[in-house]
């Protein structure tokens, strides 16, 4: 049966420009994909995190609190800079490397969840997760790059701006989060009874808190000013 004309043609020689209209429904289903991608990999984090962080909750530990909380801001980053992202720069082809490492970082995610209770864990598993972060990053100029060819939907201003947040990800917001994380398992590891019998494991996690709640605010104007951007107040 003969293509309709309405669905586009993926023919071994079909070529499809920029200003195809099927372009615009093959960046439409891309998108589509991303989105229900990312929704699914921070809903099943979530699960484990609830699922872990209950008990914790209801023996009122409150030493284990602020890892909770972590947890939480940590579902909040990944999932908003995901749609924000998805939003401004992911169009077809269908990058598929981009997409194995989100399945690795929140692979490393779910399972630093499960050990929300040993701090230990937690921070060295967060130093893994943090370095996945930082080669999506890396593999992530490719899509900026690619965006920037596509000049009639994309402006100059807001590519700028994706390029400069990309490269202070790079060489320094996710740079010292993984320092941190590694930093402070090798200190837990290294002095298990200041840290873990003393309960100074607390302290780390608090620094821990205000940094992610430092990034959030960071992450959230960020968002807000490309959206001032993409839809500019009349």
């Amino acid at each position: 049966m003969p293509n309709s004309s309405l669905e586009p043609d993926f023919g071994p020689k079909t070529i499809i420009s920029e200003c195809d209209p099927k372009r615009e429904r093959l960046d439409n289903l891309v998108i589509n994909i991303e989105l229900t991608l990312t929704s699914i990999i921070q809903g099943v984090a979530l699960y484990f995190l609830c699922d872990n962080s209950a008990q914790l909750l209801i023996h009122l530990r409150l030493d284990q609190l602020v890892y909770v909380l972590n947890a939480l801001l940590l579902i909040f980053l990944f999932w908003s800079r995901s749609i924000g992202h998805t939003l401004t720069v992911i169009r077809w082809p269908l990058d598929f490397s981009h997409n194995f490492f989100y399945f690795s970082a929140a692979l490393v995610e779910s399972v630093a969840f499960t050990h929300i209770a040993d701090p230990a864990s937690w921070f060295a598993l967060l130093a893994l997760f943090s370095a996945i972060v930082w080669l999506i990053f890396v593999v992530d100029t490719r899509l900026i790059k690619r965006a920037g060819r596509r000049s009639a939907e994309l402006s100059r201003e807001l590519l700028d701006c994706l390029h400069r947040d990309q490269q202070q990800n790079i060489r320094w917001i996710v740079p010292l989060l993984f320092c941190f994380h590694l930093g402070a398992a090798i200190t837990i590891l290294c002095f298990p009874h200041l840290f873990i019998a003393g309960q100074l494991h607390v302290l780390l996690g608090g620094v821990q808190f205000c940094g992610l709640i430092g990034y959030l605010i960071y992450l959230l104007r960020f968002l807000a000013r490309l959206g001032s951007m993409i839809m500019p107040e009349s």
